[in-house]
Order: C-alpha cells, then structure tokens, then sequence
C-alpha cells in the first residue's frame, strides 16, 4: 500500500518562500515518477510540477519560482517555493505515478497525500 505524506506548508506573506516535503512508503521510491499538484478553492487541482528518474517539468505559472527535487534515500520528493505570491494560495498535493512517465493532469496520477494548506497573504 504506498502512503504518501505532506508537510511543510503554513502562511507566509508574499515573496516569502516556502518548502513542501512527501513522504513516501510502500515500494521502492525511486522507481516512480512523482508530482505536485495543487488545488485552490472554488477552482479545479493543477499540475504544478513533476519529477522522473532524469527529468523535471513545472506549470508555466511556477517555473523559475518553484523547484521540485528527490531524495531516493529518503524518500522523500521536495518542493521548494520561492517568490510566492498570493494567488498560490492553495491545498497542495504529493502524487505519485504507478508506472511510467508523470502526468500532467490529476486523472493520470495513481496515488495521492492528504494535501497540505499554503497561504500566501499579500
């Protein structure tokens, strides 16, 4: 059964930073593509940004702000948010892939966390 926990998020003011981590149990970590989704209220859960075995993909609303990164041995998938600004206000997500390259919608995620609430006030 894989287990997928968040945690790092919280209300920063923005242009703040911030650093989301995942927790993974149940197989081997390093096997699967991992992703950060995110989902604001009243609106429908985003693709924020992916991460396979070599490769790295962000939303064009994130990228150049947010970094995503793995750590096998721990494993562990990072996000790390900088320049934050208050429409990334949201409930984010770590999900992770069965098999295969990541998806860039919700539908093509197999397994998701519980979902960590950022604020970011103006």
């Amino acid at each position: 059964q894989v287990q997928l926990v968040e945690s790092g998020g919280g209300l920063v003011q923005a242009g703040g930073s911030l650093r989301l981590s995942c927790v993974a149990s149940g197989r081997t970590f390093s096997n699967y593509a991992m992703g950060w989704f995110r989902q604001a209220p009243g609106k429908e859960r985003e693709f924020v940004a992916a991460i396979s075995w070599s490769s790295t993909y962000y939303a064009d609303s994130v990228k150049g702000r947010f970094t995503i990164s793995r750590d096998n041995a721990k494993n562990t998938v990072y996000l790390q948010m900088n320049s934050l600004k208050p429409e990334d206000t949201a409930v984010y997500y770590c999900a992770q892939k069965r098999s295969g390259a990541p998806a860039f919608r919700p539908d093509g995620m197999d397994y998701w966390g519980k979902g960590t609430l950022v604020t970011v006030s103006s």
